[in-house]
């Protein structure tokens, strides 16, 4: 349950002392895609060992995911938090057309209602960016040099 996308957005919604926000294929639904990840049963074993370990694709230990961390997750409510970014916080939601972990969709709904938006979608990006790097750090001091331009016109 990688949440680093997510985690900027929830800070925004919560301090209001950024300006600036670059979401990196963030999840919209929190609640989606938990199966997946944890496998058939997982509330039920989480509760009766107190964690489920995530693995890697090689099969290597990922992260631990805890009753507690697990029930935060879920308690997330992504829209309600997007909806308290302050208007004059510039947000940039940059997401790979295939991303196998959250689809490009979440990118739309971020979008969608957060005020002061830009969205750029990578086309024929997966969640790693593989094969995408460039791009990728390129929309992002795109963004950060239009952000201090902007900011540099409006101290004036």
């Amino acid at each position: 349950m990688n949440k680093g996308g997510n985690i900027v957005l929830l800070y925004a919604s919560k301090y209001h002392d950024v300006k600036t926000v670059v979401n990196v294929s963030g999840r919209f639904d929190l609640k989606r895609g938990i199966e997946e990840l944890l496998g058939k049963d997982y509330l039920e074993r989480i509760r009766k060992e107190g964690f489920n370990d995530v693995k890697k694709s090689s099969g290597s230990f990922d992260y631990r995911v805890t009753e507690e961390s697990l029930m935060d997750c879920l308690s997330i409510n992504m829209h309600e938090s997007c909806l308290q970014i302050d208007r004059e916080c510039r947000v940039l939601t940059i997401h790979g057309s295939s991303d196998e972990i959250n689809t490009v969709q979440d990118a739309h709904e971020f979008s969608k209602i957060i005020p002061n938006h830009k969205l750029h979608i990578t086309e024929g990006a997966d969640h790693l960016y593989n094969n995408h790097q460039d791009e990728l750090s390129s929309v992002v001091i795109n963004f950060i040099n239009e952000t201090i331009d902007h900011d540099k016109g409006t101290a004036s």
